[in-house]
């Protein structure tokens, strides 16, 4: 298939060349043919004309005496110049100079342009066939032919300023047989260029047609999604052009290609997140009902105990009260950490970052949970320092505070410690860390804290009321401030800590 690609390239070239050669030729030929008379006779005319100016300004030229050399050799030189002969009478048909020898048929012409305005001449057969070219009141300029010679003349007769009259004669030259023989020369030259022409046109044509046959090639391997083949020519003309251009949509379909393959991977993480969601989804709604189940148990029994009088002392009717109010306050703070933790997990709750003191807001806390500690009997050891201007949401900053805070009290045991240190990181950052006493957690806990309803120690967290959410709400606020967070076991202690851009 390529190889008869190629040929026909080749030979469409080939034979266009031919034509347009053969058709110039052509047209030369014509012109040759039907022009090159007609601009000859024209130049000759105009030769004519000239030297019949030029024969006038020299005979009425004061500084050349006539008959002296110096007058016979300007005459020679106009006859030789223009390719004329001249010949110049008086009134009297007296031949005043002439380069050629005077003959009757000369005389003839003069004496017919001398009578050609006597009403009495009333003959001109003596003009035969002639051709007048151009009449003025000086000269008259015809074409005349001599069939004793075979061939066509054009003459001028005309009367110079001192009142003679000059006869000037210039042969064509048998300008049709020129014509002929240069047609027949350019018919040569025509089948001449053709041969050669086309064996040129050929090679030519085929070092045209091999860098179209590589990008061919190259259009091949990029249908084959080879994007490795690029066209390597250096040609700076329109294929050179074609190649970097090929070259440019191989780049661009190969990149394309792989955006596409990357948005296939994202469609498919997004389809396995989907699941996930859905898994999660299936999980949350499963947690939230055992969650939820317990107190709503409670409430329903301590309820029915109310309404069944199951005991007149008033003071257990205040207990059934307080555990019935206790158990939904459990409730409605579960539900509101679940409301918080979703806006923050879909992004319905934007972060607003804003310049603040981390030292004055954990100064504020502390202030106002240093109650919770002493009612825990807990020691609450916080390290005051200069003021610590940080990058953050402010608001969302010391919900994690909180987290961490009441995570530390609930966890630590009776006389036992909660230190809270911000400190500068090497590389800047305020990293801020609220440690508590007690038991480290498990290594296999570790990894799940962060996970919405995971209890370490459910016995406790059911003490407190915990429903496992806080630390969850503290991982999205973090991943939404693009911060570090985690947790450290320490010997004797456990570290929670979270970072933020120093303002």
């Amino acid at each position: 298939m390529k190889k008869r690609v190629k040929r026909s390239i080749s030979t469409h070239f080939t034979v266009v060349f031919i034509l347009t050669l053969m058709a110039i030729i052509f047209f030369c030929m014509l012109l040759n043919s039907t022009m090159v008379e007609r601009f000859y006779r024209n130049s000759k005319k105009n030769a004519i004309i000239k030297c019949y100016g030029q024969v006038n300004d020299l005979f009425n030229n004061d500084e050349i005496p006539f008959n002296t050399e110096e007058f016979d050799n300007e005459f020679s030189r106009l006859t030789t110049n223009e390719n004329v002969s001249i010949t110049v009478v008086n009134s009297s048909l007296n031949i005043v100079k002439s380069s050629v020898p005077a003959n009757n048929k000369i005389i003839q012409r003069l004496v017919s342009y001398i009578l050609k305005n006597d009403p009495n001449y009333l003959f001109e057969e003596d003009a035969g066939d002639d051709i007048i070219f151009e009449t003025t009141d000086t000269y008259e300029i015809r074409m005349s032919h001599d069939p004793r010679m075979g061939n066509d003349f054009i003459e001028l007769i005309g009367t110079l300023d001192n009142g003679d009259i000059v006869y000037i004669r210039s042969a064509m030259e048998g300008i049709r047989s020129n014509i002929r023989l240069s047609n027949r020369f350019l018919l040569f030259i025509a089948i001449m260029a053709a041969v050669f022409g086309g064996i040129l046109i050929l090679f030519v044509s085929k070092q045209i047609t091999k860098p179209i046959l590589g990008l061919a090639e190259l259009s091949e391997r990029m249908t084959n999604l080879d994007f490795e083949a690029k066209y390597e020519g250096h040609d700076n003309n329109e294929i050179g052009y074609l190649g970097e251009r090929m070259n440019k949509m191989s780049s661009t379909l190969e990149a394309t290609i792989a955006e596409l393959k990357n948005a296939n991977n994202e469609l498919k993480d997004d389809l396995e997140k989907r699941e996930q969601l859905d898994a999660m989804r299936s999980d949350f709604i499963s947690n939230v009902s055992h969650e939820l189940k317990t107190p709503i148990s409670i409430i329903q029994g301590y309820a029915e105990g109310l309404r069944d009088d199951i005991s007149d002392d008033p003071e257990s009717r205040e207990y059934y009260c307080d555990v019935i109010i206790d158990e939904a306050a459990k409730m409605n703070r579960m539900v509101k950490d679940l409301l918080t933790l979703n806006q923050l997990e879909f992004g319905k709750d934007a972060i607003n970052l804003e310049r603040f003191d981390i030292m004055e807001m954990v100064r504020n806390y502390i202030s106002n949970a240093q109650i919770l500690a002493e009612g825990s009997k807990i020691i609450l050891d916080y390290d005051e320092k200069d003021k610590f201007f940080v990058w953050g949401d402010e608001y969302k900053i010391e919900e994690v505070i909180m987290n961490y805070f009441t995570n530390a009290i609930h966890h630590v045991k009776e006389g036992g410690e909660v230190h809270i240190n911000i400190i500068k990181t090497q590389d800047g950052h305020a990293r801020i860390s609220v440690i508590n006493t007690g038991d480290p957690i498990n290594d296999e806990d570790l990894s799940q804290i962060w996970t919405k309803f995971y209890k370490a120690d459910r016995s406790r967290s059911r003490a407190y009321g915990g429903s496992g959410i806080g630390l969850s709400i503290v991982k999205a606020i973090m991943e939404a401030h693009h911060q570090k967070y985690g947790v450290i076991n320490h010997d004797g202690s456990v570290e929670f800590y979270f970072e933020l851009d120093p303002a």
